[in-house]
């Protein structure tokens, strides 16, 4: 459980720098440059992340496993309900439209909703860490975001939203009749 819990800190803890220091990155941009600080993120970001895989897969095939609260069956209906939007909010991030505008951090949006939703149809101690923290993360830094100034964004395109709900869509099939069960060893639909 402990590498689980040092990947959440290394992932959470590089994109939170904003939240927890707003001056730091800035600072960072200048001493080390574009590159270099985003080089440096991006190693970090990816250490976090294998660390959580690891350590998440360790905790569940963990004959030990602790289980804080047991969800009803049904809830794995409204877990598939609340996903539908989380991918196209990801690619709504990236692709200005009135998605966009209208989440106004779709990308955060995308992960209370994924940390939710599967917060409903899992209760083990794991889940609740790695759920639950990102949810709290992605709670914290909208927060944040409220309070900073907005970037300039990309102007729209025509046809992002369409773009948006298709292919977030279609990964959204892709997950569920096959890549939830080769990557993570849980098949959503039963």
């Amino acid at each position: 459980m402990w590498i689980l819990i040092v990947g959440m800190a290394v992932f959470l803890g590089v994109h939170s720098i904003a939240i927890a220091a707003p001056g730091a990155r800035a600072r960072a941009l200048r001493r080390f440059g574009a590159g270099r600080w985003k080089a440096g993120i991006a190693a970090l970001s990816l250490a976090g992340l294998l660390l959580i895989i690891y350590g998440f897969q360790a905790a569940r095939s963990s004959h030990m496993q602790l289980y804080v609260y047991q969800p009803a069956a049904w809830m794995r209906h409204v877990t598939l309900v609340l996903m539908l939007p989380v991918f196209p909010l990801v690619f709504a991030a990236y692709l200005p439209g009135r998605i966009k505008a209208a989440a106004k951090q779709p990308m955060l949006a995308g992960v209370k909703l994924w940390a939710l939703a599967h917060l409903f149809s899992n209760g083990s101690l794991a889940d609740l860490l790695l759920f639950g923290g990102f949810l709290g993360w992605a709670v914290l830094d909208f927060v944040s975001l409220q309070r900073r100034p907005r970037p300039v964004q990309a102007p729209p395109g025509r046809f992002n939203d369409a773009l948006a709900v298709v292919l977030g869509l279609g990964v959204y099939g892709l997950t569920l009749g096959w890549a939830h069960l080769r990557l993570i060893g849980v098949a959503p639909l039963g």
